[in-house]
């Protein structure tokens, strides 16, 4: 659709990330994270003004199923393959993921 996403918006807030509601969505994934159900009804509002009462049901469908399929991965010691590794190199580089102590795990099996 020719967005030009900034993905450093997903760590530093006052970045805009490119994306027709983007922003409503990184606040509605912060606030299913958090413990403030304030905070959740005010993202769910804003949400559906942004892109409609569906993308409610959407966002959490996709957070649970990933939360899901990430514990899965990682109770099991699924590895990551090579080739996506490669590719994402700077996007972890972007977004400081190798500066986590699980990060070690990444580079594990490979």
């Amino acid at each position: 659709m020719g967005y030009e996403v900034d993905l450093r918006a997903l760590i530093d807030r006052e970045l805009d990330i490119g994306f027709p509601g983007g922003n409503e969505l990184l606040d509605f994934s912060d606030a299913l994270l958090g413990s403030k159900k304030s905070e959740l009804d005010t993202s769910r509002l804003a949400l559906s003004e942004s892109l409609g009462p569906e993308a409610i049901s959407a966002a959490a469908i996709i957070a649970a199923t990933f939360t899901k399929n990430d514990r899965v991965a990682n109770g099991t010691g699924i590895p990551a393959e090579p080739r996506m590794m490669e590719g994402s190199d700077d996007i972890r580089e972007l977004l400081g993921l190798k500066k986590y102590k699980s990060a070690i795990n990444t580079y594990r099996h490979m």
